[in-house]
């Protein structure tokens, strides 16, 4: 279910961390793509995939080693990172950490 976000809202605080679990709540979804937020419990992460979209992720909360075509990015509170379309990638279990992940579709045709 989405989450109505047309009021101020402190992001951080719409998910919570469960131990051993990682946690997601969608805030939007619509044709240009998904806003989504997520808690990582301690040890928690993605495994490696590719992704056919651009994708930011934003942590809100802790801090993420995240792999890009093989190379380490650590991302903390506060910063952002660019996911380039069909490179694999992956987060790697570490420390607790929040994120918002926004996935723009590209329109059909568009390379």
């Amino acid at each position: 279910m989405d989450y109505p976000i047309s009021t101020p809202q402190a992001l951080a605080a719409l998910v919570e961390y469960q131990s051993g679990s990682v946690v997601s709540r969608v805030l939007f979804r619509g044709p240009g793509g998904t806003v989504t937020l997520f808690a990582f419990a301690e040890g928690e992460g993605l495994t490696g995939h590719i992704n056919p979209n651009d994708a930011l992720v934003h942590v809100l909360d802790g801090e993420v080693t995240v792999l890009i075509d093989g190379v380490e990015h650590n991302v903390r509170d506060g910063e952002m990172l660019h996911l380039p379309p069909s490179v694999p990638h992956e987060l790697l279990g570490g420390p607790p950490f929040k994120m918002l992940l926004s996935l723009l579709k590209r329109p059909r045709g568009v390379e």
